[in-house]
């Protein structure tokens, strides 16, 4: 299906934005859901979800995971965890794992900021090119949007499955300084969230990205067709 109808430059352009911004707005807003309390505490009930050898039940491992999503995404310094402590006093985390977590912090404030920035560019075109009745630019940006969706995060998917191990340990390098990410398997952030929590997400994260990209491509493709007949 070609995006290049000779009606007009500027409802050609709102569907090209659309198009390339998709995938993006998509795949921050599977994120975004996944940052929420609801998913943190269901994922501790997903299962064969590993036990914590070290003593947290599954109520404290609530607890104190949902104050550490919280503070990924309020605007409190780092003492909004330092200050937590176990019953007898001692730090919940560590120097190392606060560090980290003020990492942490930085990214997903920035992912969150482009769910917010690309989904309203997206949202924006979509509506404009509705109202101004351009459906066939409109279904023509969901066609190839969700098309790039498929490709991108289609590809990653298969990277991940054939090589977890490769994406996980690339992913900490690439956004992360040196082996800042490390831990111990007795530090509370391991204990918290295990590889297996990880897991867990990056497969929520791709598999419903690609969901929402197919049904993207398809409703675009067939709004494109009827505003063609």
């Amino acid at each position: 299906m070609s995006m290049a109808p000779q009606e007009g430059s500027w409802p050609r352009a709102a569907a090209w934005l659309a198009a390339a911004l998709l995938p993006l707005a998509l795949f921050t807003s599977v994120l975004r859901l996944i940052l929420t309390a609801a998913y943190v505490s269901l994922a501790y009930q997903v299962p064969g979800f590993p036990a914590d050898s070290y003593g947290f039940t599954v109520e404290e491992r609530r607890h104190w995971a949902e104050l550490s999503r919280s503070y990924l995404l309020n605007d409190a310094g780092i003492d909004f965890l330092g200050d937590l402590t176990f019953a007898d006093g001692s730090p919940l985390f560590n120097g190392r794992e606060l560090r980290h977590m003020e990492d942490v912090k930085d990214l997903t404030q920035l992912a969150v900021r482009l769910w917010a920035g690309a989904g309203l560019l997206v949202a924006a075109s979509l509506a404009a090119l509705l109202a101004a009745r351009r459906f066939r630019h409109a279904g023509l940006a969901l066609h190839w949007g969700g098309r790039a969706t498929l490709a991108i995060i289609g590809g990653l998917g298969l990277l991940a499955l054939f090589a977890y191990p490769l994406v996980f340990v690339g992913f900490h390098r690439i956004f992360f300084e040196g082996d800042s990410w490390l831990f111990f398997y007795s530090d509370t952030l391991i204990r918290l969230f295990p590889e297996r929590f990880w897991q867990q997400v990056f497969a929520v994260l791709i598999s419903k990205t690609i969901a929402l990209g197919a049904a993207a491509w398809w409703l675009g493709r067939r709004l494109a067709v009827r505003a063609s007949q």
